[in-house]
């Protein structure tokens, strides 16, 4: 297993988690490749060849829909793909921020994407900046579903009810595969959902994640919705006693995993922001601390053979990025077909506070 050399308190940490044994190394290209503007970007493979992603806090909007075209280069100086802004407003924050607990003007940001069936799928969350003084975490009040049938020219914006996810599950995560969901393992949609100890959902530094799935064709059917008990046949209606099917205290990100079909592993990035001590520090904690020393995070690797787990770490950097990077994920469409080769998207601070792209080169045992 590659591991930073930087290693911290957080190795207390990360002791909780088996190694891989089917990944024993992770080349990392020492370059990355920079476009558009912007931090999230949840991205998905559509039914049109494209991929899609969605953006926060630039072009002078709290959320934005990007078209990929393309493939990144090979090549460290060569052209990344070309990335197309499809619509810089498609929920308006004047409407839809107001909400008690949200922010009124950057309150709305992207979740996640799905493409299936040739209609886009778009979980769009409602959050604020931190609301506990001692562990200010930016904490996701609810979500819900918009649709769009022409790849995000136009916009179902009541596809759903506006209070379709909330408390433990206010905020989604759905499970990649192939082009407009090809190869899925069957017949449901599947779901991450971030969560605190304390009932919260939370965008950094949460303690753990829960696992739903739907029927493909009840995805907007909030009562068909059921969540993970604990066993692989164990599906529950009633989120509040479902079980984590990965706990990672107070180091839990809000997490993208995207099925790896050459592998025929799950692959998930989770980030965690610390402090310059290796402990958890939440990105809006707002310390002296983080003013002047901007912000440190961790990123670490999982693989596993099935969507609940159990999940194997293979890989972990102490320092990752510029000042913090976050929310890495693997689009499907930049897997190599024997699983070896994957590109990670991922955003951050300063330089990285944009789609940025960095490629990785698996050796397995």
């Amino acid at each position: 297993m590659c591991l930073s050399k930087k290693t911290t308190g957080t190795e207390r940490k990360i002791s909780l988690f088996k190694p891989s044994t089917l990944i024993k190394n992770v080349m990392v290209a020492p370059y990355r490749q920079h476009k558009a503007d912007g931090d999230m970007w949840p991205i998905t493979w559509a039914a049109d060849g494209n991929l899609y992603t969605a953006a926060g806090d630039n072009q002078e909007s709290p959320m934005n829909f990007w078209r990929v075209e393309g493939h990144p280069s090979e090549r460290e100086w060569g052209p990344p793909p070309f990335v197309y802004l499809v619509d810089n407003m498609p929920v308006d924050p004047k409407i839809y921020c107001q909400q008690p607990n949200v922010h009124q003007k950057w309150g709305i940001k992207p979740a996640s994407l799905l493409s299936l069936n040739k209609t886009l799928y778009f979980a769009v969350e409602l959050m604020n900046f931190g609301d506990t003084l001692e562990w200010n975490r930016q904490r996701n009040i609810s979500s819900w579903i918009i649709t769009s049938v022409d790849f995000g020219k136009t916009w179902n914006r009541e596809a759903s009810s506006l209070n379709f996810f909330t408390g433990r599950v206010a905020s989604p995560h759905f499970l990649q595969f192939g082009r407009d969901y090809e190869g899925a393992r069957d017949r449901f949609i599947y779901a991450y959902f971030p969560v605190g100890e304390d009932g919260g959902s939370y965008w950094e530094n949460a303690d753990m994640l829960l696992l739903g799935r739907v029927s493909c064709e009840k995805i907007l059917d909030r009562s068909a919705w059921e969540f993970f008990g604990g066993k692989e046949n164990c599906w529950l209606r009633d989120e509040s006693k479902a079980i984590p099917i990965f706990s990672y205290p107070r180091m839990t990100g809000e997490n993208h995993v995207s099925y790896n079909a050459g592998l025929k592993r799950y692959i998930m990035g989770n980030y965690s922001f610390t402090d310059f001590n290796g402990q958890p520090m939440p990105y809006h904690q707002g310390s002296p601390t983080w003013e002047a020393d901007k912000q440190k995070s961790q990123l670490t690797l999982f693989e596993a053979p099935e969507p609940w787990g159990p999940w194997s770490l293979f890989y972990q950097d102490d320092d990752w990025g510029v000042s913090g990077g976050y929310q890495p994920s693997f689009p499907t469409k930049w897997m190599s077909n024997d699983g070896r080769t994957m590109w990670m998207v991922f955003s951050g601070s300063e330089e990285d506070y944009n789609f940025t792209l960095q490629k990785l080169t698996l050796e397995l045992f």
